[in-house]
């Protein structure tokens, strides 16, 4: 770890996810750290009470050593994330207080596990994944990278999630079996208040009780 009083924690994002993910920042790394907003085009010199800093200017301070990434797009969360990886900074696990993770589970670097939260046991969870408010993960599940889950998800067991699939507020994911667990394909989108009881193939958005495929209209 850096010497006390030279630790610069980059949250990128400044959005409705960031606020609240920002006050997670300090405890995971103690009152010597300094946590910054990043962003490529700051438009406020400070946000809730910490700086805000420019892109550029973040990955050239000699002090940035740790970063995140609260920002719910995931090719854009992927691109940061390897740009700071590649110039050498560290991924910080950001974890609420009162967020639960129980036995067994592989937890990838880079995770934000907001307020009121669950990962019960044996969950393998990827990359940079965003566990929001009052959302759980139950039992052997397998989540890939750059996953997003809105506020109130619930993930019961033996589900896997491909990559960047971004599951909406208030789904509902069927448990599956070990021999057959419902998978929701890489890039899919569940939509908000959805219950999804089938599988759903990569790329494709579903909707509804029970969630089916969105068709889009035909044009006239």
């Amino acid at each position: 770890m850096p010497e006390a009083g030279n630790i610069l924690v980059g949250l990128f994002g400044t959005g409705g996810f960031a606020r609240p993910v920002m006050p997670l920042v300090r405890p995971s790394l103690g009152a010597d750290c300094e946590p910054v907003f990043v962003d490529r085009a700051p438009e406020v010199a400070r946000l809730n009470g910490y700086r805000v800093m420019e892109e550029a200017a973040f990955l050239a301070a000699p002090a940035a050593r740790y970063f995140n990434v609260a920002i719910a797009a995931s090719g854009l969360r992927a691109r940061i994330a390897e740009r700071c990886l590649a110039q050498g900074l560290l991924p910080l696990h950001l974890q609420a207080p009162n967020a639960i993770v129980y036995d067994g589970n592989s937890i990838a670097e880079g995770a934000v596990l907001c307020a009121n939260t669950m990962v019960t046991c044996n969950a393998v969870i990827g990359r940079f994944f965003h566990l929001n408010i009052f959302s759980y993960v139950e039992h052997d599940c397998v989540i890939g990278d750059f996953v997003t889950f809105a506020p109130g998800v619930r993930c019961n067991g033996n589900v896997h999630v491909g990559d960047h699939a971004f599951i909406g507020a208030g789904a509902i994911l069927r448990d599956g079996t070990r021999e057959r667990p419902l998978r929701i394909g890489a890039n899919a989108v569940v939509g908000m208040g959805a219950v999804v009881t089938r599988d759903v193939p990569p790329g494709v958005t579903v909707v509804g009780n029970p969630a089916r495929a969105l068709v889009k209209p035909t044009g006239h």
